[in-house]
C-alpha cells in the first residue's frame, strides 16, 4: 500500500503536489482531470480538487508523461575526442526538452569479465545526472563469448545489448555467427538485441573522402541490405531485435514490403529527429561538417518516405552525441567525430510535424520495449511522477540552448508550442522554463 503523506485538519490525505486544470494525456486521449503526487509517485487522478502542499495550475496546457530517450551518448570517448555534453549538462538540456529518463551505453566489451567494470565506470559518471538514467550493454566482436555475456547481463539486471554490424576497422563489428546466437537467446532470457545496422563491406573508408562524400560512403543501400538480412535472421531464429537510428525511408519501405509480419512485434524500429527534418543537402553547405553523423542524412525523397510511414516507427531516440564546432571542422571525414546534439529540441520539433502521434513513441513505447513500464512512460496511479507541462499556444525560435555544445543544427527554427515545466519523480526540474536543480537515479530494468 502506498503512503498517502500528511493529513489535513479534517483527517484527509494532503498530497505533496497537485497538477490542476490541465489536459492529461492518458491512453491516447486527453482527459480534463487533476493529478496528485505523493512521495514521487502519482497517487490520484480525479476531477476533484484535493488538499496539497503545492498546486500548479495547468489551465489550457497539455500534461504528458515524462519523455524517455532510449539512445544517448553522454561523455562518449571516440579516441581523440569526447562528446561535449557530460551527464550533467546533457541531462539538464534533456530536462528542458521534457525528457525525464534516458538510456546511455556502456563502453564496448568483448567478454563477460569486462562487463561489471564497464557498468561501474559509466554509472559513476552518470551520478551527476539531474534526471533518471539506465544503460545498454555494448559488445565489440565477442567471439565465443555470447552465452557468458548474456549470463552476466542477467546477473547485473541489464536486459538490452547493442551490437554493430560495421566498424570492423576498429574491431567493433559483431559477425553473423554471434548475431544469430544472440537472437536465439533473446526470448528465453528476456533480453533485447539492439543493432547499429550497416553493411560493412559496402562502406567506403577512403581517407580522402570529404563531407560531401558521406551519403555515398555510408549509403542508404548499405543500411537497407543489412536491415533486410537481420530481419530475416530475426524471423528465422525466432529472436527480438531493435534497429537503432533507422535513417532512410527506403529501408523502412523495404522492411514493410518484405517483413511486415514481424514489424512492431519482433523487429522494432527506432529513428531520430534529424532524419525527419534534415536532408543530405546539408552536405553541400559551407558548414557541412556540422551535420556529420553515422548513418548520415538522406535525400529529400527518403525523408518523405520516413514521414509517410511514421506509423511503423516504434520509438524516437536522439542519438545525442554532440562535438564542438572546432572539433568537427576538419578537411576529411576520417578526422571528424561523428554525431550531433538535439536532445533539448527533439519533442518540440517532432510534435510540430506529427502532433499527438509522436507522444507514444517517446513515452509508453520506449518504456515497454526497454523494460521501464509501468514505472515510466504513463500517467497512471502508482507510476513515477514524471510529467511534462506543454503549452500549445507558446511560440519561440530555437536559439542558444542548455547543451555544452557551441552550436545546434536547429538554430533559427520557429516552433509553435513549447515545453514549460518538467517534473521528475514529483520534483520540478524545470519550472516555467527555469532550471530548479534535480538528482537522477539509476533505474533497474526488466523485460518481464
Amino acid at each position: 500500500m502506498r503512503k498517502l503523506g500528511k493529513l489535513n485538519k479534517e483527517g484527509n490525505a494532503m498530497y505533496d503536489l497537485g497538477i490542476i486544470g490541465g489536459q492529461l494525456y492518458i491512453d491516447g486521449q486527453y482527459i480534463n482531470e487533476n493529478l496528485y503526487i505523493t512521495d514521487g509517485k502519482i497517487e490520484k487522478i480525479t476531477g476533484d480538487i484535493l488538499d496539497c502542499k503545492e498546486s500548479y495550475r495547468a489551465d489550457n496546457k497539455k500534461v504528458f508523461p515524462g519523455f524517455i530517450d532510449p539512445h544517448v551518448h553522454f561523455e562518449l570517448n571516440v579516441g581523440n575526442y569526447t562528446s561535449c555534453d557530460d551527464f550533467y549538462t546533457g541531462s539538464v538540456s534533456a530536462a528542458y526538452g521534457g525528457i525525464t529518463t534516458f538510456i546511455d551505453f556502456l563502453d564496448p566489451i568483448n567478454n563477460a569479465d569486462e562487463l561489471e567494470a564497464s557498468f561501474n565506470k559509466r554509472k559513476a559518471l552518470a551520478e551527476k545526472s539531474v534526471i533518471d538514467y539506465s544503460f545498454h550493454v555494448t559488445i565489440s566482436n565477442p567471439v565465443n563469448q555470447i552465452k557468458s555475456i548474456v549470463d552476466e547481463m542477467k546477473r547485473l539486471h541489464l536486459p538490452t545489448v547493442k551490437l554493430f554490424t560495421t566498424y570492423s576497422e576498429s574491431d567493433r563489428r559483431t559477425y553473423d555467427n554471434e548475431i544469430i546466437e544472440l537472437l536465439r537467446m533473446t526470448k528465453e532470457n528476456d533480453i533485447l538485441v539492439l543493432a547499429h545496422i550497416e553493411n560493412d563491406d559496402m562502406i567506403d573508408l577512403d581517407e580522402n573522402n570529404k563531407v560531401a562524400d558521406l551519403p555515398i560512403s555510408r549509403s542508404s543501400d548499405a543500411e537497407l541490405k543489412e536491415a533486410l538480412k537481420l530481419a530475416r535472421y530475426t524471423k528465422e531464429y525466432d529472436g527480438r531485435l531493435y534497429m537503432v537510428h533507422l535513417s532512410s525511408g527506403n529501408t523502412l519501405k523495404a522492411l514493410l514490403e518484405n517483413h511486415k509480419d514481424i514489424l512492431n512485434r519482433d523487429f522494432l524500429i527506432e529513428s531520430c529527429p534529424h532524419y525527419f527534418n534534415l536532408t543530405s543537402e546539408e552536405y553541400h553547405k559551407e558548414d557541412d561538417y556540422l551535420y556529420t553523423m553515422a548513418p548520415p542524412l538522406r535525400s529529400k525523397r527518403e525523408l518523405e518516405l520516413l514521414r509517410e510511414n511514421f506509423a511503423y516507427i516504434n520509438t524516437i531516440g536522439t542519438d545525442n552525441c554532440p562535438f564542438m564546432k572546432e572539433e568537427k571542422n576538419k578537411s576529411t571525414l576520417i578526422e571528424i567525430p561523428m554525431g550531433i546534439g538535439s536532445i533539448e529540441h527533439s519533442f518540440n520539433i517532432m510534435y510540430s510535424i506529427f502532433k499527438d502521434s509522436v507522444i507514444d513513441k517517446m513515452t509508453i513505447n520506449p518504456a515497454k520495449i526497454h523494460g521501464l513500464y509501468p514505472k515510466k512512460g504513463v500517467l497512471s496511479e502508482g507510476s513515477d511522477a514524471d510529467i511534462v507541462i506543454y503549452n500549445p499556444l507558446a511560440e519561440y525560435t530555437i536559439g542558444d540552448d542548455h547543451s555544452a555544445c557551441n552550436y545546434n543544427v536547429y538554430e533559427g527554427k520557429k516552433i509553435n508550442g513549447r515545453i514549460e515545466s518538467t517534473i521528475s519523480r514529483g520534483k520540478f526540474i524545470i519550472k516555467n522554463n527555469k532550471f530548479m536543480r534535480g538528482h537522477g537515479q539509476y533505474i533497474t530494468r526488466s523485460m518481464t
